[in-house]
């Protein structure tokens, strides 16, 4: 699926289920994705006021629990939360023909979805803050489960409209629009966040904030959950098997030094983390400053950072709104510059795939696209859209988006083969790279990728919300997202198989055997891949032959005797 580097299809057969997983996993998640973007537009548009009003208790959604200091509030336990979405926010870094694409990314959105986890207080007579239900009451309008779906909420329907338009608009002329919106899209979130960083330092309490934040408790090194959940933190963060960054790297330069951007982005994504994670903790201890309690207690007992605790705390800022409007826009900016990566994979995979009659219909496609996806929203945005959007978020991005990495790992390591990927590297870049990647591919990334999955599967229990269990039906359709997406991968191989002829022998070697198609697709560049094809089949039949009249050589005394 590249536009400058290969032709239409895949080197390995294998390869092209791989690539239909990657859009299907893109496509389910772009699905729920924007409707934390709507929920984001709409945080910004109640931004817009003197008093933001979640930081009274005086509307009509509030209760007689609803409390504004948060060091009144009663002790609520976290909701129950999956290992495989532990995370807070995670980054996804790729480079364009040198314009940074960086997507902070709620990581698997656990956080956002866990900001209703106290629904029920008011019900149990418990107390919430006033953030929670703005959040609850008044944004999602709760319901009791999911088989209690109820109506679709207007505001989040005009939210999520208008944040499918912003998509439309920034992908429906290709990466030349989309390059030009991410000159702002990306260096935007990095100033609002060295913004909130320098306000957050200010505030009384962050230093403790800070601490908690830099200073490790040792102890938890002995804890394999730790470390687990680190590496999947680490794997959902570099933002492996999405497509995305394939996807954006096909529209860089033959010669582009792919070798060069394979370093920085991970550099980039972690410091991205590193850094934000200094704004995010000062502002959390000046939570337990104010509530006169300890930082690990604010993190613990939050009910979410994103959509309740962070806004709680920005509340309590001088010119509170001012800052809303800075945090909420900043979300809104890398959440769409996470979907514009997601979306375009799924729109350059049909385009790719079907050249002659999509090429000239990218308008159209890009809109058939997002209005697909739209519809496919709406039921995440009714008033028991949460539990939906729950399930998706719980299976369809965890341990399928592993197997694929996998697959793709072992197809290029074993399959393709290092030493050709090597030559293919060498020959975009000009020199080879460190040997030492040679084993990297073919057996510590494998290692590591099985393990991680491993764990994930180990740990992922049955999707709960809020303490809630869901009914049988709900974890089927859950099970069947997450397993929709590997079986391109064992229904194309097998497919494969049946339609070509030969033995099974012959049909393998003719499978793995990259097509003469596969190549750069500017004939200058082309020119030089067969060239360096040609020379490396010359020196293999150098070789070859050096090596059998040595043979005949040492056959030679014996054959005269």
């Amino acid at each position: 699926m590249s536009h400058d580097l290969v032709e239409q299809r895949c080197p390995v057969e294998d390869q092209q289920g791989v690539g239909v997983g990657m859009v299907m996993v893109s496509a389910i998640v772009c699905v729920y994705y924007n409707v934390i973007v709507a929920w984001t537009l709409y945080f910004l548009y109640m931004s817009f006021r003197a008093v933001l009003p979640w930081s009274t208790c005086d509307n009509e959604w509030n209760t007689v629990n609803c409390v504004v200091d948060t060091g009144d509030r009663l002790p609520q336990p976290s909701p129950p939360t999956n290992a495989t979405n532990s995370s807070t926010l995670f980054n996804s870094t790729y480079l364009v023909n040198g314009t940074l694409f960086n997507q902070t990314v709620f990581g698997n959105m656990s956080a956002a979805l866990s900001a209703a986890g106290n629904a029920t207080a008011v019900l149990s007579g418990k107390k919430m803050s006033a953030s929670e239900e703005f959040w609850t009451r008044h944004v999602l309008e709760i319901t009791d489960g999911i088989n209690n779906p109820g109506t679709i909420r207007w505001q989040l329907l005009i939210g999520l409209m208008l944040a499918w338009v912003f998509v439309f608009l920034c992908l429906f002329k290709g990466v030349n629009v989309l390059g030009k919106v991410m000159h702002f899209a990306a260096p935007f979130p990095y100033l609002v966040l060295l913004v909130l960083l320098i306000r957050g330092v200010t505030l009384p309490g962050a230093v403790n904030g800070i601490k908690f934040y830099i200073f490790p408790k040792w102890e938890k090194l002995a804890d394999y959950q730790v470390w687990g959940d680190a590496a999947l933190q680490i794997f959902y963060s570099v933002g492996m098997a999405w497509g995305g960054i394939i996807t954006m790297a096909s529209y860089n330069r033959f010669s582009n030094n792919v070798y060069r951007d394979a370093m920085l982005v991970p550099i980039i994504n972690c410091a991205t983390s590193i850094f934000a994670g200094f704004v995010i903790f000062a502002i959390l201890g000046f939570m337990a400053h104010s509530a006169d309690t300890t930082v690990e207690k604010v993190v613990s007992q939050g009910p979410g950072l994103t959509f309740v605790a962070y806004p709680e705390a920005v509340a309590k800022l001088p010119i509170s709104p001012m800052w809303a409007v800075l945090f909420f826009l900043m979300l809104f900016t890398i959440g769409l510059d996470s979907q514009f990566g997601m979306v375009e994979t799924c729109i350059s995979a049909f385009m790719d795939e079907y050249p002659h009659l999509l090429r000239t219909k990218r308008t159209l496609i890009s809109f058939l696209a997002c209005l697909f996806e739209f519809l496919m929203g709406l039921p995440c945005i009714t008033q028991g859209g949460i539990y939906v959007l729950q399930i998706m978020d719980w299976y369809c991005a965890s341990f399928s988006l592993m197997l694929i990495s996998l697959t793709e790992c072992v197809a290029i390591a074993w399959i393709y083969g290092t030493d050709r990927f090597y030559k293919d590297i060498e020959l975009m870049i000009g020199f080879r790279p460190s040997p030492i990647w040679h084993y990297m591919w073919k057996y510590i990334t494998p290692s590591v990728i099985l393990g991680i999955w491993l764990f994930s599967v180990i740990t992922l229990g049955p999707v709960t919300y809020d303490g809630k269990s869901y009914p049988t039906w709900a974890l089927g359709f859950g099970w069947c997202l997450g397993v929709a997406s590997m079986l391109p991968i064992p229904i194309l191989a097998f497919k494969s198989m049946l339609s070509t002829e030969g033995t099974c022998s012959q049909r393998w070697k003719k499978l793995t055997t990259p097509l003469e198609s596969w190549g750069p697709s500017q004939p200058e560049d082309r020119e030089k891949y067969l060239t360096s094809l040609r020379k490396c089949k010359e020196l293999e039949e150098i070789s070859h032959s050096s090596h059998m009249r040595t043979n005949d050589d040492v056959a030679t005394p014996f054959l005269s005797t």
